[in-house]
């Protein structure tokens, strides 16, 4: 099976099939694209779809809730930030970042008041900044020695435990065998006193553990949501989702369990 997932070589994502020895591998420059593949049928995916420091990928929501694909595995990484460049710190006048790297090192870069500018990934920014006079960029220490950038600012990131919850996204929903948490997109059609109350309740009437729910824009005007939910399999798990789909719009996204990372 081709494993689809965020390019350029040097990204997180890649380093995370590395770890995992998927092959082939077929590198797409981003989310959207490697989404679009899958649902074509092109291969499975492996796409970063939350942030214990930045929260919610928004690119891999939207696209979950447009493309008729499934999750199928979870994974976990712990992500280190460095500041990469061919010159010295204090000569430095431009930083390249992803926006969720952005976001993960805000601290130090607010320290530094230095501009930046986004990119599409790390391995990107790399590429950028080698271009570009007095430039760094913001990768990992992997991406860092494939681009031949020395490294001027070790572990950047604001906190040190910070961890990126990856996903794999695949045509066809997974087997029913040892699943372990269930993810689904709530629609609402309806704007009512209560609603939320009451989707909630579903789960919290059968002892079912959410362990994430997120709202996203719906696209379809000023305060119209969508809701994503995960939460932990159990007995009632099939009838905590007959009786959602009694109340609203659901999409199932599939139940699944995690793969272990290599260290």
């Amino acid at each position: 099976m081709t494993i689809i997932t965020l390019g350029p070589e040097g990204t997180f994502s890649h380093e995370l099939a590395q770890k995992l020895s998927y092959e082939p591998l077929l590198l797409a420059p981003t989310i959207h694209a490697i989404i679009a593949a899958v649902a074509k049928g092109e291969g499975d995916g492996i796409v970063p779809i939350e942030n214990s420091e930045a929260g919610g990928v928004g690119e891999t929501l939207d696209c979950l809730s447009v493309f008729s694909v499934y999750i199928t595995g979870e994974m976990y990484m712990p992500i280190h930030h460095h500041l990469a460049s061919l010159v010295p710190l204090k000569k430095i006048r431009v930083i390249y970042a992803h926006p969720q790297t952005h976001e993960q090192c805000s601290g130090h870069l607010e320290k530094w008041g230095v501009p930046v500018i986004h990119t599409s990934s790390n391995a990107f920014s790399a590429m950028e900044a080698k271009k570009t006079p007095n430039a760094g960029a913001i990768l990992s220490a992997t991406a860092a020695s494939l681009y031949h950038m020395p490294v001027v600012a070790e572990y950047i990131e604001n906190n040190a435990h910070n961890v990126t919850r990856f996903v794999r996204i695949s045509k066809n929903p997974k087997a029913r065998e040892n699943e372990e948490k269930c993810s689904i997109l709530i629609d609402p059609d309806t704007d009512r006193a209560g609603l939320l109350y009451d989707l909630l309740g579903v789960f919290a009437r059968r002892n079912i553990n959410l362990t994430r729910i997120e709202s996203r824009p719906s696209k379809r005007g000023i305060g119209k949501y969508v809701f994503f939910l995960d939460f932990e399999v159990s007995e009632g798990t099939r009838d905590a989702l007959r009786d959602l789909k009694e109340i609203t719009n659901i999409k199932e996204m599939g139940c699944y369990a995690r793969i272990e990372v290599p260290l």
